[in-house]
């Protein structure tokens, strides 16, 4: 089966699944199976809070855990056989994409094959078939063409968890000369929310707290803490969309289609004020993983239903 996985700095996405990218390693078995991969002999508890920045996401085994965690959940939610052969599609930036491309399939696609592992006390017998790397927000137009038909030029903007990857397609058609990554993705929004909340009322909020009254949800915080998070999200919005405009931009002549985690946060806080062309915001933040998978499986020669 065709299996597409978004590796993000701050989350892994697929299909059907959205888990942060934090594991814990422990040498014996933990209290509870839940999100525990077996492998090698250790045990990791997959979907923690989020990991450090890897740069270089093959530096550490970490990704490859949260992988195979990844195609465990998956194959449990399509209800096939542990035993399978799969076809992995992921993704890179763009702007990157000649450089990593090479290091990150071989870190995905290692010998030996297949590859066993057990995923809350299930074993699984998988073969890695392939790895096929597709540029990061792109693939999202196999999801949603309607987006860029009868526009000559489009800026696709994919706000992850580190990074915003920022593509200008010219007739349908990624223009690799106007390509940009700015380090301006939600951590950065979050690490500022709680820091000016500490500042203000020497209070600390969690993460999950700040996305929450981000996402316009209901909350119980203070309203004053409530007040102070939005104020920071605008704020993001406002330094997002300036740093985009210095790269040269123009997002009030040209349309923009925002994708990723923090895509809601950013339309919540865009204001009529700042002129904009048009938005679109695709705020799943699992359509990359759906869109490389819907294009490996076209390459294949068919989408499995």
């Amino acid at each position: 089966m065709n299996i597409g996985i978004d590796h993000g700095y701050y989350a892994v996405k697929t299909r059907h699944f959205s888990f942060p990218a934090g594991i814990t390693a422990y040498s014996h078995e933990p209290y509870t199976l839940q999100n525990t991969l077996e492998f090698g002999g250790r045990f990791y508890v997959c979907g923690t809070s989020r990991q450090p920045i890897q740069r270089d996401k093959t530096e550490t085994e970490n990704y490859y855990f949260l992988t195979l965690a990844a195609i465990a959940k998956e194959i449990e939610r399509r209800g096939e056989k542990s035993e399978c052969s799969v076809m992995l599609a992921a993704g890179l930036p763009l702007a990157n994409f000649g450089r990593e491309k090479k290091a990150f399939r071989n870190y995905l696609l290692r010998s030996p094959q297949p590859v066993c592992f057990r995923y809350e006390g299930k074993p699984y017998r998988i073969t890695i078939q392939d790895v096929r790397l597709f540029p990061q927000g792109y693939s999202a137009i196999a999801i949603h063409p309607e987006l860029v038909r009868d526009e000559p030029s489009i800026l696709l903007m994919d706000i992850g968890g580190w990074t915003v990857d920022l593509m200008r397609l010219d007739n349908a058609v990624p223009n690799a000369a106007f390509c940009r990554s700015l380090e301006l993705g939600m951590i950065r929004c979050m690490d500022e929310v709680r820091e000016q909340v500490r500042r203000d009322t020497g209070l600390s909020v969690t993460d999950a707290q700040a996305e929450r009254v981000l996402a316009g949800q209901s909350s119980s915080l203070d309203e004053r803490i409530r007040n102070i998070i939005q104020q920071q999200g605008r704020a993001y919005a406002e330094q997002l969309l300036s740093a985009v405009m210095e790269a040269g931009f123009d997002l009030k002549t040209m349309p923009v289609v925002m994708l990723g985690g923090g895509a809601a946060v950013v339309k919540r806080h865009v204001r009529p004020a700042d002129g904009l062309c048009r938005v679109f915001a695709l705020t799943d933040d699992k359509v990359n993983a759906e869109g490389f998978e819907r294009l490996v499986g076209q390459m294949s020669g068919g989408v499995r239903k």
